[in-house]
């Protein structure tokens, strides 16, 4: 399936640690992940060759901020993100490889600008940053929950449906959830809880339309099996030194290379 030169699998495995990295440090990083492996490999392919070392990521995820889900509200988003996970489903199997590499780039742009905006936003005092970058368990233990408002029924059909086919097209679906968790009044423990149970068991459900599609096979899963040490270092790593980061440099770095590897996707 794959024939990757030495310098192609050093970024994947560069994309691998950072998939890590984003479930328990910078959840934006995430996004760069996603754009090198469509620089990679075919762009179809690569969303299924990403998804098993996502859900590496979210089990670190989950074991962090398991028991803060609010599962009334999954529960109430689930039946919207799987029609849009299917209405994704069929929009892979249609488009060829070029549509689907656009695709992603879109997405990732979209993604970009989300998260100017949302910064735009807790500079002026508006809300706080969408997705906490230097959250920790032991950070989180510290803040004051506050019960979720129940978002209404039409934002979360709209959300559940954007969530589901932007996951599945891309893997790119944490974006829109920030902004629906957000918009539910949603405090920090509430937010990583939630977020964590939502992508583990989303990820599970894309995992069979993945492999229908002939995304997911013997080769990608022996690739994946060859970068899950890079994921798993890389979500060590990201609870070791979240604290001591430059977050702000950081994140500019991250969305500059995003954008870069999108526009790049795009041509």
């Amino acid at each position: 399936m794959f024939d990757l030169s030495l310098p192609a699998l050093a970024a994947l495995a560069l994309a691998a640690l950072l998939v890590g990295f984003a479930k328990t440090a910078i959840g934006g990083v995430a996004a760069l992940s996603v754009a090198i492996f469509a620089a990679v490999l075919p762009a179809r392919e690569s969303t299924g060759a990403l998804l098993p070392l996502l859900l590496v990521g979210d089990v670190f995820a989950v074991r962090a901020y398991r028991r803060h889900a609010n599962w009334p509200v999954l529960l109430r988003l689930f039946p919207s993100v799987a029609a849009g996970v299917v209405l994704g489903t069929v929009f892979v199997a249609l488009v060829d490889d070029t549509v689907m590499r656009r695709t992603i780039g879109a997405v990732l742009l979209v993604i970009v600008a989300v998260h100017l905006w949302q910064s735009r936003r807790a500079r002026i005092g508006d809300r706080p940053p969408a997705v906490p970058a230097t959250a920790t368990a032991r950070d989180t233990a510290r803040d004051t929950e506050a019960p979720p408002a129940v978002p209404h029924r039409a934002r979360t059909l709209v959300f559940g449906l954007l969530a589901g086919f932007t996951t599945m097209v891309a893997n790119a679906g944490g974006s829109v959830m920030a902004l629906y968790l957000l918009s539910a009044g949603f405090a920090m423990l509430g937010f990583l809880g939630t977020g964590a149970w939502f992508f583990f068991i989303v990820n599970l459900f894309k995992v069979p339309f993945s492999a229908g599609l002939g995304l997911i096979d013997g080769q990608s899963l022996l690739l994946d099996a060859a970068l899950a040490p890079a994921v798993v270092a890389g979500a060590l790593a990201g609870r070791a030194v979240v604290r001591h980061l430059d977050q702000r440099l950081f994140a500019r770095l991250v969305l500059g290379f995003t954008t870069l590897s999108a526009l790049n996707l795009l041509r």
